[in-house]
């Protein structure tokens, strides 16, 4: 059973992103609207993938993933229309644009899967994988 964390505040999108996902075989989403509930998530059960807004209730889910992932090695994708603000901290994050296509999701969690992200406290800049 693969398990994605969509952290995502606007429902709409996030039942969007959840049914998407079930298309490319992930069985169970949990779905977190807020940075602390993103991280008690990913405490509970460490998901197989991550796939985030940057702009959520009580942060960014960038902060989310960068929190998560200071522990854990997860492939990551963003979901956002915040594309800029996100690579400011993650330059080599791998982004699609709201709105999107399933082909569109599916290709950047094909390249998240080849290399997960871990973000360790204190490097110079965090390594996500890169968009060829």
């Amino acid at each position: 059973m693969s398990l994605a964390l969509i952290i995502e505040d606007e429902l709409v999108i996030a039942f969007s992103i959840e049914g998407a996902l079930g298309e490319l075989g992930y069985s169970f989403c949990e779905i977190a609207t807020s940075v602390e509930e993103a991280i008690s998530a990913a405490e509970r059960r460490c998901p197989d993938l991550i796939v985030a807004d940057h702009r959520i209730v009580g942060g960014t889910g960038t902060e989310a993933v960068l929190r998560i992932c200071a522990h854990k090695t997860i492939p990551v994708v963003f979901v956002s229309a915040s594309g800029p603000e996100i690579r400011e901290v993650l330059p080599d994050a791998l982004i699609v644009d709201k709105p999107f296509a399933i082909s569109s999701l599916q290709g950047a969690i094909e390249k998240a899967l080849e290399r997960p992200f871990r973000h360790s406290p204190g490097q110079e800049g965090p390594e996500m994988p890169a968009i060829e």
